[in-house]
């Protein structure tokens, strides 16, 4: 209509980002209680501890190659809807692992001790790796704290699962590496160690 009001446009709502947590409660384990979350957009949290101690997650950013890595293998089963992965064979308690996948209103959640299903397998295997990251970090946060004489031997565990390919995006260490390599107070043979591990998993420019 001439000389009408022009339709209101009003500006749609972003995304809620799809989000995976897997967690595992192991008792008697190292640590009891692991739970990582991380979004589509690759923030994350980790926490470990034991089962009776407070929750203290820590922020960590994951790769794109990584997390869109997580999130296929989440599609190829069907983002765990109404999905059932106990194997029901007779085997030892592993730990109950909960895989869960949510956005918006959806919540698709299923739990395990042990299964077969090779997509699950290598999420719980990727989310063990970070969690393996998360706990060097919190070791090694703790040491440059109240025990600076435990650096050494921390970086060369770290170095040695570098070696054996154990630790998924290891470059979440840098920003604590950086510390210890830059610390004066530091043993100078735990500033070489962190130096050495920044510069192999320094992304190239």
């Amino acid at each position: 209509m001439a000389g009408g009001n022009p339709a209101l446009v009003f500006p749609q709502a972003a995304p809620v980002p799809a989000k995976l947590t897997y967690s595992r409660v192991f008792k008697g384990s190292n640590p009891e209680y692991l739970r990582l979350t991380v979004d589509s957009k690759g923030s994350g949290t980790f926490e470990g501890h034991k089962i009776d101690e407070a929750l203290s997650p820590r922020s960590f950013q994951l790769s794109p190659a990584t997390t869109e890595h997580l999130f296929n293998l989440a599609a190829q089963l069907d983002d765990f809807h109404s999905l059932i992965l106990e194997s029901h064979k007779k085997v030892a308690n592993l730990g109950e692992k909960t895989l869960t996948y949510e956005q918006g209103e959806v919540v698709n959640r299923v739990a395990f001790n042990f299964t077969e299903n090779r997509a699950a397998r290598e999420i719980v295997d990727i989310f063990e790796a970070l969690g393996t990251v998360g706990e060097h970090i919190a070791a090694l946060e703790f040491e440059m704290k109240y025990d600076p004489l435990g650096l050494s031997q921390e970086l060369l565990l770290i170095q040695s699962e570098l070696d054996n390919k154990s630790l998924a995006d290891p470059e979440i260490l840098l920003p604590t590496l950086e510390k210890i390599a830059r610390g004066t107070r530091f043993l100078h043979l735990a500033q070489v160690r962190a130096q050495q591990i920044i510069e192999r998993i320094q992304p190239s420019p």
